[in-house]
């Protein structure tokens, strides 16, 4: 059990990581539609950083990041900034549009796109069969998000294809992939994990930089949008905060610190596969907790896009 263990601490982490996000994406989910999702994408991740922090300052004896060199800094800074401040700014936007499932559903996407960028900077390898994976992919996403009125009853023809929910929504979550995937492959080059042989900056401490840059953007974007005074207001609304406070210990926490485990012991690829599940896992609580209806459609949708993940990285 041991041997299984160390060889596959990656992709345990990594399924980890989707079982802390589902968790996350429902709490962040119903914080933001309370409070915004500018207002908790910042506390969120100072909330978060106080956890950090304080278990950093137990398992390494440093409260913060001050052994990391200016390479690392540099890139696990500009992976915060690109993940946190544009990724989860565009996806935690999505969640209010569109609800925290479908925005999921579409961040099955964030894979391909990580092994793209990984290919593109890291040499990491890409086949025919991943090509046809992410054609599985997006044709799941699809089934979900598009939809073919019913013929035209005057003429018999269909009309135009539509979206089953708002187009900016569709995006929003679209630029929430983008972001974690280049956030993703940011990080592991940053940790420096990548190369043969190296074991790479604790993965622990790198999150702590990246969620460091990820308050800094965004404090500077509410200085220039004038939002501080919400985000104070909002410290006062007991149920969101304690949403905010779930979200972020199995967020920016436990969840992004995981995934950095996952991608320093496993493939980029393979590890965003793993932690691309998330689709399935949301579903049944979100029938329970917000009695939201799933479709035939939507389900078949979401195993079509976590299967073409799957098949993208045989």
């Amino acid at each position: 059990m041991e041997h299984l263990i160390k060889d596959h601490a990656g992709h345990f982490a990594a399924l980890l990581t989707a079982m802390f996000w589902t968790i996350t994406a429902l709490s962040f989910e119903a914080a933001s539609k309370r409070v915004g999702s500018m207002i908790v994408n910042l506390l969120r991740l100072i909330i978060g950083f106080l956890f950090l922090s304080v278990f950093i300052y137990i398992y390494r004896g440093l409260l913060l990041p001050v052994d990391a060199t200016a390479r690392e800094w540099f890139y696990l800074s500009l992976s915060g900034l690109i993940g946190f401040v544009f990724g989860d700014l565009c996806l935690f936007q999505a969640f209010v549009l569109i609800g925290a499932r479908i925005s999921m559903l579409i961040m099955a996407l964030a894979p391909p796109i990580t092994a793209l960028i990984g290919w593109i900077i890291l040499g990491e390898t890409l086949t025919l069969r991943s090509w046809i994976g992410m054609a599985l992919t997006i044709a799941g996403i699809a089934l979900v998000v598009l939809k073919r009125p019913p013929k035209n009853e005057t003429n018999g023809t269909y009309r135009k294809v539509k979206f089953n929910y708002p187009i900016w929504g569709i995006l929003l979550a679209l630029g929430g992939a983008l972001g974690q995937g280049a956030g993703l492959v940011l990080s592991k080059y940053g940790m420096g994990g990548f190369k043969p042989g190296t074991s790479g900056y604790d993965s622990f401490a790198a999150t702590q930089i990246r969620v460091i840059a990820g308050i800094v953007g965004f404090s500077i974007l509410f200085t220039f949008l004038g939002f501080w005074k919400e985000a104070f207001r909002a410290l006062t609304f007991r149920k969101p905060m304690l949403q905010l406070s779930m979200g972020a210990f199995f967020g920016p926490f436990l969840g992004v610190s995981f995934s950095l485990i996952a991608i320093r012991f496993a493939d980029t690829g393979v590890a965003a596969t793993i932690m691309a599940i998330v689709p399935i896992l949301i579903i049944p609580p979100s029938m329970i907790l917000y009695k939201e209806k799933v479709t035939y459609k939507e389900l078949i949708g979401a195993v079509l896009a976590v299967s073409g993940v799957g098949i993208f990285f045989l």
